[in-house]
């Protein structure tokens, strides 16, 4: 019996790593090779009845996680263009990196795992730079939609992606860039880098990180995620929530400074651009902006548009534009529709728009009156703060439960949800004929995003009494 529960817990462990990984990679991308590769490695342990009972032993599983999931991107690199990319990418990284970086210079480590923690880093970094503009800036991606998108962003000295969290990688990559200190964002907890920062008295810290009791470092055989969490300086969280359950496992290197997208946000309003083509189309009505939109929020949205077309004006900004999308969208509709792409004067008269780009959705918001959000009718919602900032309400279907801004922001009236055509007319009309209604709203949504800001301001206060101040010394 002892043995079993020794194999039992290995197994437990070892999966948690393994699908973390795979997870991190945001992605059913390796679902088909885990029957027939991380389970078999699991039981194996089950086996060999590893016993995760010592530092040691985790470590140990930790690796083989890491291993495995390096190889099971290999193995799909010829056949998945994002793992072609995470493979392709981190070849000859300490040359690439040694072309941007010299001996002497001052650095400041930056880690993402994607393009959205990016937009919640991106606050702090160029508050950084601003501070100090002598310091150099190194900002590595976990994922290829972060890298890819981000590879040109003038901020950062230099952009990499992550290597491997492997012993060796980790030794390397510390060395050669030397950071004063280091700052991941949100989620990403890589072992290796976190104990090389640490051994080597490097301060680091982690930002606009949320937690939720059913993450593994929760958990009765979590010690060793937890035992990362004590080698952070400082561990900003987002809510009260998870300030009160990292207390809860006895971490108090903690502040709760709030969300940082709410600062970029903010921003991206402020440096919002005119968009003539949708001021022409939009003419005097009112405009619905379906923004991120995925299939099932445009069936939905379109059944609407083929009952009552003159209600407003509709634009789609689809989440993905390729041609074969953009065609079947453009097949939903009954009434006259034209792509952005295509938009003259003489088709300013057709209904529906769609946007056939990337980069014009966030400063296209300015131009709606009611908005919908993509996303609930998958894996989870798209970012609903854009058009709060405008102070227009939005709607999303109903997969938005892991989202805090989502679920405070339909306790405050400024959004709602629907998971049905009924549900969304219902909600629709509501805001059309109740103008006290909407104004309510509208207010709503302005006001979680004004209460909200200030994440930064408090980021950049911490680090200034330690290590912004020492990067002069």
């Amino acid at each position: 019996m002892a043995q079993w529960f020794k194999g039992s817990k290995a197994l437990i462990n070892l999966q948690a790593l393994l699908q973390r990984d795979l997870m991190a990679f945001h992605c059913s991308t390796f679902a088909p090779l885990r029957r027939y590769a991380l389970e078999p490695l699991c039981h194996c342990t089950f086996f060999y009845n590893f016993s995760p009972s010592t530092s040691q032993d985790m470590k140990v599983l930790y690796n083989i996680g890491i291993t495995a999931f390096s190889a099971l991107a290999w193995l799909l690199s010829p056949f998945n263009s994002k793992a072609s990319l995470w493979i392709k990418g981190r070849k000859n990284w300490a040359h690439k990196i040694a072309q941007k970086i010299k001996p002497g210079d001052r650095i400041v480590w930056v880690h993402c795992a994607s393009l959205g923690e990016f937009e919640q880093g991106r606050p702090v970094i160029e508050a950084l730079k601003k501070e100090r503009p002598d310091v150099k800036i190194v900002l590595t991606f976990f994922s290829p939609s972060g890298y890819e998108v981000r590879k040109n962003y003038t901020v950062a000295d230099c952009i990499s992606y992550l290597p491997a969290d492997t012993p060796r990688n980790a030794e390397k990559f510390i060395k050669m860039i030397k950071p004063e200190f280091a700052i991941f964002v949100k989620y990403e907890f890589w072992n290796n880098y976190i104990s090389v920062l640490y051994n080597n008295n490097i301060p680091l810290y982690l930002i606009s990180a949320i937690f939720r009791p059913d993450q593994h470092f929760f958990k009765w055989w979590g010690s060793f995620f937890r035992g990362m969490l004590q080698k952070f300086e400082r561990i900003f969280v987002q809510d009260q929530h998870s300030f009160e359950l990292l207390s809860g496992i006895g971490i108090k290197n903690i502040s709760l400074a709030g969300d940082t997208r709410f600062d970029r946000v903010v921003q991206m309003t402020a440096s919002a651009k005119d968009i003539p083509q949708l001021e022409k189309f939009r003419g005097d009505e009112k405009l619905f902006l379906a923004g991120s939109s995925w299939r099932q929020d445009e069936e939905i949205i379109a059944q609407y548009i083929g009952r009552f077309p003159g209600r407003m004006k509709w634009v789609f900004a689809p989440h993905e534009i390729d041609k074969q999308n953009i065609d079947r969208l453009e097949k939903l509709f009954n009434v006259g529709c034209i792509r952005f792409s295509l938009f003259n004067e003489a088709s300013a008269e057709a209904r529906v728009m769609i946007i056939d780009n990337i980069g014009m959705l966030s400063s296209a918001y300015r131009y709606a009156h009611i908005a919908a959000i993509g996303g609930g009718f998958g894996k989870g919602i798209h970012n609903i703060l854009e058009p709060c900032c405008w102070g227009i309400p939005v709607m999303f279907g109903p997969r938005y439960k892991k989202f805090r801004e989502a679920v405070e922001m339909i306790n405050e009236n400024g959004a709602m949800t629907f998971d049905s055509y009924e549900k969304f007319e219902d909600i629709l009309d509501k805001w059309l004929k109740d103008e006290t209604f909407y104004s309510k709203s509208s207010k709503a949504a302005v006001d979680y995003i004004v209460k909200n800001t200030g994440a930064t301001g408090i980021i950049l206060s911490e680090l200034a009494k330690k290590d912004i101040n020492r990067l002069g010394s």
